[in-house]
């Protein structure tokens, strides 16, 4: 069973011991990002899919939120982790350093169906910090915010990166 970090009125599931608990944020900074990546959530536009996701992130010691976005021709759509990273972006922002994601995934549903995407992935390792933590939504549990943590490292290993840098 993995460690568990626990508030009031969340908990989080560590899914890699990679990073010390005594090394994590405050455990309320991962609640209420979390409530802003919900937040996002309720924006999504996902007529065509019906999963709607919402993130959070925190870069540049800065909140952005995003939603996904869908279009008719599936090409132009926009995942809700890219839309809150280019927020960050557009604003000169360039140190990812926590993000969180909520679907509308099936409460407690396996961490694949919560997860983001490759391409959402290659973008962010842009950005990422060495230390980036990704908090996946996992739903609620008797009023209580579920969800895991998962170093950014651990989530996307191999990144590709231009000239082997």
């Amino acid at each position: 069973m993995p460690p568990i970090l626990e508030t009031a009125s969340a908990r989080w599931n560590l899914v890699s011991s990679e990073t010390p608990l005594d090394q994590f944020p405050e455990p309320n900074l991962f609640e209420s990002l979390m409530r802003e990546a919900r937040y996002a959530q309720d924006n999504a536009y996902a007529p065509y899919s019906e999963f709607q996701v919402g993130a959070a992130l925190v870069i540049g010691g800065r909140i952005y939120r995003g939603a996904n976005v869908e279009n008719a021709s599936y090409g132009a759509t926009m995942c809700a982790e890219r839309t809150a990273l280019f927020n960050g972006v557009s604003d000169g922002e360039r140190q990812l350093t926590l993000l969180a994601i909520t679907t509308s995934a099936e409460p407690l549903s396996p961490i694949e169906s919560r997860s983001p995407c490759g391409l959402c992935r290659q973008v962010m390792s842009e950005f990422t910090t060495s230390d980036a933590l990704v908090l996946l939504d996992a739903g609620d549990e008797n009023g209580q915010l579920v969800g895991d943590i998962i170093p950014f490292s651990v989530l996307f290993p191999f990144q590709f990166k231009l000239g082997g840098e």
